[in-house]
């Protein structure tokens, strides 16, 4: 969930550029029911008057997905290129913004003016059309944001990187003052691959294969899914694309000119029609997400399609650390069917769109910047490639989230932290992490609900006894005895002899009535639920 800020001007009245406005996914351990999740921009939104506009280097969700969030926050306008700017205007349009909101721009030479600042959206490649660093030109000095990237000499679909024109950033006037850093694959050792060279590999087994073949991906990866419609019409297959994430990828691609020479795909219904072993799906859902593609076929039939002996599943990615739960159970449900799943084989079938150790280390040597700040990984990953800038001596700090690092001097210096929460979009709701929702809810899941409702007459006697409503709690207990029952024989015993003036408080009475519930429970079924009381009054 990617989110940046840059300020320049005196201290407090500085003039801001946001980078970048990104989700992260939640899990049903830490995060039950919750859809979406972003930074919580409270502090942004309190400097709104001071932002100049938002960039976005990129489509991938981590870095676009929550720009109609949050937009109406912020209501600044929003430069990216075009395929960017595409998928961007889509996201803006179904939550009724208006799509120009977007400003699509050119690649350097253009340049932005956004206050203070002057910045060039710059090529760089990565796992997704059209992805840029930014060159950030201020009074202060320049700034390069990388952005997510890879060095990537032919990535099939999208811009090659170019050193001559990194080189030639890093020579500009005084040089970079800043390098800000993706620090993704620091731990990779070797240098990276390219996109290209997954062609014949998987082609060579495409080809192989007697029954259907299912392949999944990242939707985003645009030059993946060519490569494998590719090898899927070489072994003399139809292709056919499920996922509306997957389509509207290419769409948007294909509008924008950065994807031509797509092979040509058959609709779900004409697939359905189609002899197995000349059939080829590429399908959406490669993190293991229940509702795509991959998880539905996994479960059955899928638009009149489904997997069966014989057949063929590729994982043509590798599994986001935290989604191995997910993409293993898939990967069982389609064994028990009798399909052979085959994952990344050690990259033979994927590589990353990150860059690794020697190519950061490149990226340092073409810029030759006086400081680096890494971005874009774990602690751990922040903290590696910190070690790399400081032992080659460029001056490097760790940013955490909320961290403000000032660099106009010759040294990164954390000068001050902003409150860097998380929001979670709930449903149609946004709301805070720390509000108490999620966490109430992951309680009543872990312990289950009580229900207690109890009904006073005008003299504060019970009218009736208390009535017990239980909710993922066993029916009976160790005694054998309804659960319910037990809970409301003893709140109708405490109630006859209660003294008036506990009976006369609602919250002395609420708070007795609710030990009562949880003593009789952990007596009974070992655990103490969520417990709630409602009282009701009759009123002369």
């Amino acid at each position: 969930m990617n989110a940046y800020v840059y300020g320049y001007g005196p201290a407090g009245k500085e003039r801001l550029i946001v980078v970048d406005l990104g989700v992260t996914f939640p899990d049903m351990d830490g995060t039950p029911g919750v859809d979406l999740i972003f930074a919580d921009l409270a502090w942004l939104e309190e400097n709104a008057d001071r932002i100049e506009a938002i960039f976005i280097t990129h489509a991938h969700e981590d870095h676009i997905g929550a720009l109609p969030h949050v937009w109406n926050k912020l209501r600044k306008p929003v430069y990216a290129r075009a395929f960017t700017g595409r998928i961007g205007q889509l996201k803006l349009e179904e939550a009724g913004i208006p799509p120009e909101t977007i400003q699509i721009v050119e690649p350097r030479p253009q340049v932005i003016e956004a206050g203070p600042f002057k910045l060039q959206f710059v090529p760089i490649s990565h796992s997704i059309p059209e992805s840029s660093g930014l060159v950030i030109d201020t009074p202060a000095g320049r700034i390069v944001h990388t952005g997510d990237f890879k060095l990537d000499g032919n990535p099939v679909v999208g811009e090659a990187f170019d050193p001559e024109l990194w080189h030639e950033i890093g020579r500009e006037g005084a040089g970079v003052k800043a390098l800000v850093c993706d620090s993704t694959n620091v731990f990779s050792p070797q240098p990276g691959r390219s996109e290209a060279t997954l062609a014949g590999p998987l082609a060579e087994l495409i080809s192989q294969q007697s029954g259907m073949v299912v392949a999944t991906t990242f939707a985003s990866n645009v030059a993946r899914l060519k490569t494998l419609a590719e090898a899927g019409r070489a072994a003399g297959r139809s292709v056919c694309l499920l996922g509306r994430a997957m389509k509207r990828m290419v769409q948007a691609a294909e509008e924008t000119g950065v994807l031509t020479g797509m092979p040509g795909t058959i609709s779900p219904e004409e697939a359905a029609e189609v002899p197995r072993q000349n059939l080829m799906l590429i399908v959406t859902g490669s993190q293991g997400e229940r509702r795509a593609a991959s998880a539905q076929l996994a479960r059955g039939k899928y638009l009149g399609l489904e997997m069966k002996e014989g057949d063929t599943f590729l994982f043509s990615s590798k599994t986001i650390p935290g989604n191995e739960r997910g993409v293993i159970r898939i990967m069982n449900a389609f064994s028990e069917m009798g399909v052979d799943v085959v994952d990344d084989h050690g990259g033979l079938y994927h590589v990353s769109g990150h860059a690794n150790r020697p190519d950061l280390e490149a990226v340092h040597d073409l810029l030759r910047p006086q400081m680096l700040i890494p971005m874009h990984g774990e602690h751990r990953h922040l903290r590696e490639h910190a070690k790399i800038g400081n032992e080659k001596g460029i001056a490097s700090e760790v940013a955490t989230n909320g961290m403000m690092i000032e660099l106009s001097g010759k040294a990164p210096r954390v000068v001050e932290h902003v409150e860097a929460g998380r929001t979670y979009l709930d449903g149609s709701v946004q709301i805070g992490a720390l509000d108490g929702v999620v966490r109430d809810r992951i309680r009543m899941a872990l312990n289950g609900l009580c229900l207690v409702t109890v009904i006073m007459d005008e003299d504060d006697k019970p009218l009736g006894e208390p009535w017990v409503e239980l909710m993922g709690l066993p029916e009976r207990g160790r005694s054998g005895a309804a659960l319910t029952e037990q809970i409301e024989d003893e709140m109708a015993q405490f109630l006859d002899r209660a003294p008036a003036k506990l009976v006369s408080n609602d919250d002395k009475l609420d708070e007795a009535l609710r030990r009562i519930a949880r003593q009789v429970s952990m007596e009974e079924i070992g655990k103490k639920p969520e417990v709630v009381v409602v009282t009701s009054r009759l009123m002369e």
